[in-house]
């Protein structure tokens, strides 16, 4: 990537920054566009007729609609702002129609936002049923065979690994759903939060249900995420008020239709303008060169650090089977211990410990977690170098 997009990341001018998959920075022209909402047309949506109002409402529209174009929606279905990933998971496990016997498929890969709403569904009556992958972070498409039964109603797993970075085939396992017999069909959920930022996304190709994913880790601002819904009239709102009816009376309301009868209330607008920028952003980066970038920088990272003598990486070796998200662990030394040995040493930031992982890091015997590096578009591979050397510094000093 060119010195240009690093220049729109001032912050990097200090430090390096490997930690994209909590969340990834935030480039100077989306600021731009979550301030100018604020300086020149700071007005709620959706409410008043008056120009400041008409413009924002506008402009926040269209920001759903730049989203609903990146992910190959185009006008199926509907794209929903949410506030992360998180709440936009939990809004399909409190919004779907329900039944006592129900079963849900997930697997011991999945982040605690995609594990947690469908244990706490145990206490409605819904079954939790758990794929394990191989220590690598790969599925045999035989297991979901197995696991997927007539009283299933949704599959729920990640499109990437916030662990091992390991990509899940989610075609097939959208195929092994649409095998199923007209209305017993199971529903797929997909959490994209590590995948959207950085592959191709065509959710018609993909064969999903639900789509869930996060702005602030694709250069958004924080507290922006979306729920893509195939069937909007499938699911019920989990939340209720202003901007998400049509009329109310004493004894009965309706609700209005498109993505405001799931944004009850006044939404996060400069944060929804925002990511619609990021998308404008990413786009003109476009996802071939992106994808280029970060298998480069992914293969260099991978082989760097498996090659050091105290070092264990975990997940595929093979790029064609991961992204830019890497863990690995030092012989002798706590996963925090490292982090801060190489924010103090080199100014690099990784995250470590579980990563939100806590079953999948008991599944692979890992009592203290991982040393998560991940990245993103404005890194370099002179930054791979330099972190590769230091964990070799930090590994071999102990």
């Amino acid at each position: 990537m060119n010195a240009a997009i690093r220049a729109d990341f001032p912050i990097l001018k200090d430090l390096i920054y490997f930690d994209n998959a909590a969340t990834s920075l935030t480039p100077e022209p989306v600021l731009q566009a979550a301030l100018g909402y604020y300086r020149e047309y700071n007005a709620n949506v959706g409410r008043s007729v008056h120009r400041l109002a008409q413009v924002a409402t506008q402009r926040y529209a269209e920001a759903h609609r730049k989203v609903a174009a990146f992910i190959g929606a185009g006008g199926d279905g509907e794209v929903v702002f949410t506030k992360n990933t998180t709440e936009a998971i939990n809004m399909v496990a409190y919004g779907f129609p329900w039944h006592h016997g129900d079963e849900v498929v997930t697997t011991l890969l999945e982040h605690h936002s995609n594990f947690l709403p469908w244990l706490r569904l145990k206490a409605r009556g819904v079954s939790l049923k758990l794929v394990e992958p191989t220590r690598e972070g790969l599925f045999e498409l035989a297991d979901f065979e197995r696991a997927i039964t007539g009283r299933t109603r949704l599959i729920a797993v990640t499109h990437v690994s916030n662990v091992l970075g390991t990509i899940t085939p989610i075609k097939e396992i959208a195929a092994l759903c649409a095998e199923q017999s007209g209305g017993n069909r199971p529903r797929l959920l997909v959490d994209g939060a590590q995948s959207v930022p950085h592959l191709p996304i065509d959710v018609k190709a993909l064969g999903c249900d639900f789509l869930a994913f996060a702005g602030h880790k694709m250069l958004g601002p924080t507290g922006t995420g979306v729920l893509w819904l195939r069937d909007p009239e499938g699911l019920e709102p989990t939340f209720f008020g202003g901007g998400m009816i049509e009329t109310v009376s004493r004894d009965d309301f309706t609700m209005t239709t498109g993505y405001e009868r799931f944004e009850a209330g006044t939404p996060h607008i400069a944060g929804g303008i925002g990511l619609g920028r990021a998308v404008d952003y990413l786009k003109a980066i476009g996802p071939e060169q992106l994808g280029k970038h970060e298998q480069r920088l992914t293969e260099r990272l991978v082989t760097g650090l498996a090659e050091l003598e105290h070092v264990r990486v975990y997940g595929p070796l093979n790029s064609r089977d991961r992204i830019g998200v890497v863990s690995f662990t030092g012989e002798g030394l706590h996963p925090h211990e490292v982090a801060r040995m190489l924010d103090e040493a080199a100014s690099i930031m990784v995250r470590s410990g579980y990563h939100c992982c806590m079953p999948l890091m008991q599944h692979l015997g890992l009592k203290d977690g991982t040393v998560r590096a991940s990245l993103y578009l404005y890194n370099t591979e002179a930054e791979v170098d330099t972190f590769v050397e230091t964990v070799a510094k930090v590994t071999e000093a102990v």
